[in-house]
């Protein structure tokens, strides 16, 4: 089982920028595609960004143009450049294999609060 470790999350003003890492356990990282997802306080876990195996991203229409997914097959790092921030960005921040797939164990993910 591989397992995840999200990490970077932070405070920030809005407008303001963050990168987010997440670290996988072992190669198994390689093969599959990888999404970045979030929970923010009193709803539902909600899909943000996507990247395939062959490095293509694709997002959410709430942060299209903000934020971009990348990952490092050689380091199994994910990783999620978030620019503009807004506070409604703000949430838990998780990374797992993309949506199709079943999930891997779910890491303890990182907080990003977007606040003035």
């Amino acid at each position: 089982q591989v397992q995840l470790v999200e990490s970077g999350g932070a405070l920030v003003q809005p407008g303001g920028s963050l990168r987010v890492s997440c670290a996988a356990s072992r190669s198994g990282f390689r093969g599959h595609a990888m999404a970045w997802y979030r929970q923010a306080p009193g709803k539902q876990r909600e899909w943000v960004a996507g990247i395939s195996l062959d490095g293509s991203p694709n997002y959410a229409d709430s942060v299209n143009g903000r934020f971009t997914i990348s990952r490092d097959n050689v380091l199994n790092m994910l990783y999620l450049q978030m620019n503009s921030l807004k506070p409604e960005d703000t949430a838990v921040y998780y990374c797992n294999v993309g949506i199709g797939s079943p999930f891997w164990s779910w890491g303890q993910g990182t907080q990003v609060t977007v606040s003035s």
